[in-house]
């Protein structure tokens, strides 16, 4: 599945520090632009499987369950 997301970089002395305005908390850093930009995209996998399985918790037992695809 496919996730765009918007990068903001921002330069801070010899580091590069990004952030994701749709997923607040979402930051990253990095020597490099390329670093700050993996950064961020690791804490965005993390926020969001983070706040996916929390989410869950609270459905009922004996729902029905199915996953949707966006494209």
């Amino acid at each position: 599945m496919k996730h765009e997301f918007t990068a903001i970089f921002e330069r801070d002395g010899d580091w590069y520090i990004a952030y994701c305005p749709e997923i607040p908390g979402a930051n990253g850093q990095g020597r490099t632009k390329e670093e700050a930009r993996q950064s961020l995209a690791d804490a965005l996998a993390l926020i969001l499987e983070d706040r996916r399985q929390d989410s869950l918790r609270g459905v009922p037992d004996g729902v029905e369950r199915e996953t949707v695809t966006l494209e």
